[in-house]
């Protein structure tokens, strides 16, 4: 299982062009769950401008407009701080990464495109002496799934979504947090590149043969519930998205989960995609995907939706606590934004869950 050494980098996060609260996904994850270790971004569109300024968070690391500018922060690594649709390493960034390189920096990546398997870029890793991070390459041996995550003692948690690029591992970190503060055992199974990065282990699962993405789920499961009495597990795509559904239905049938925990953007109105390419489907309403999620894992066991989480960044507060609030009524269920208002609601949801099955 893939298991790179991040844990000391100071990061110099590439996102020429593309930073913002959307299309920076790896960089803004990195600049909320690591933020010690963020130094600064690279992006001549948004120079001289803080993270904060552009993301609403993140607090004073600065946006430069260069690697050169970049490097005198003494960093340690240059993290991709994008994941693109097609994961392939935009061309004009070539230049950056070998004068990265050359600099003497590790180079961290969550492309399709594996780094390492540049000719270029490995010879001058090579010699620089420097390290690639691939990592969404898969670990070779991955097992068709079987069932077994079904069986774990620990009660585990599916983080699944009305959409891709809803906030699920935000949500499941969050969510984790607030179960390690009331002192409950959890492990988080990582299954992108950003979760990856944070949690320091994991496997991608988008980047696995199709027949082995529920055995790479049920793997990371019965690692994760090692020691631990609740996994949290990071959910992947949407089982409507007409691009990513595949990843989605292997990783549920793959985790078991024994409840989900819904994600939703209230404004988003169709699936998401660069371009905008899926403006003519309209995203099913919460009681609908709740039905929709349910009803693709009973065949195999119940699996309850037990809350859901709300993204309302681009919303007032007043707007987002009426929202909550709604949704809350609408459903039963508990309901917040974990990263405006606390993941409280939903940490105790699943500890009464938890308590419950460890009843049973």
């Amino acid at each position: 299982m893939q298991q790179p050494d991040l844990t000391t980098y100071r990061y110099l996060v590439l996102a020429e062009g593309h930073f913002g609260p959307l299309t920076s996904k790896t960089a803004n994850s990195a600049v909320r769950f690591l933020p010690d270790r963020v130094l600064g971004i690279v992006d001549s569109t948004r120079a001289g401008q803080t993270v904060q300024d552009v993301l609403g968070f993140g607090g004073e690391i600065p946006i430069m407009g260069s690697m050169e500018e970049g490097l005198r922060l003494n960093p340690t690594a240059l993290l991709i701080g994008i994941a693109p649709q097609g994961g392939a390493l935009p061309p004009a960034w070539r230049p950056a990464l070998t004068a990265a390189i050359r600099a003497g920096l590790h180079v961290v990546a969550g492309l399709h495109a594996y780094l390492a398997d540049d000719a270029e870029l490995s010879s001058l890793a090579a010699e620089h002496g420097v390290r690639i991070h691939d990592l969404r390459r898969p670990p070779a041996g991955l097992p068709v799934s079987k069932g077994h995550a079904r069986n774990i003692g620990a009660y585990s948690v599916l983080t699944v979504g009305t959409d891709c690029n809803i906030g699920k591992m935000t949500a499941g970190l969050r969510i984790r947090d607030a179960l390690r503060a009331r002192d409950a055992k959890v492990g988080f199974a990582a299954t992108g590149q950003t979760g990856i990065l944070i949690e320091g282990w994991g496997i991608a699962v988008d980047a696995v043969v199709a027949d082995f993405i529920g055995g790479a789920a049920e793997t990371l499961v019965l690692k994760a519930a090692e020691g631990n009495d609740i996994v949290m597990v990071e959910g992947q795509g949407s089982l409507v998205h007409p691009g990513y559904s595949g990843v989605t239905l292997g990783l549920l049938h793959g985790s078991m989960p024994d409840g989900m925990i819904l994600c939703h953007q209230p404004t988003r109105t169709c699936p998401y995609g660069a371009g905008n390419p899926y403006s003519w489907m309209p995203l099913p309403s919460v009681p609908e995907m709740i039905r929709i999620v349910e009803g693709a894992i009973a065949p195999l066991r119940p699996s309850p939706v037990i809350g859901v989480s709300l993204v309302t960044f681009d919303m007032d507060e007043a707007a987002a606590r009426d929202e909550v609030a709604r949704i809350q009524d609408l459903t039963g269920l508990p309901t917040t934004d974990p990263v405006r208002f606390g993941a409280e609601p939903l940490a105790d949801a699943i500890l009464r869950a938890a308590a419950r099955k460890k009843g049973n």
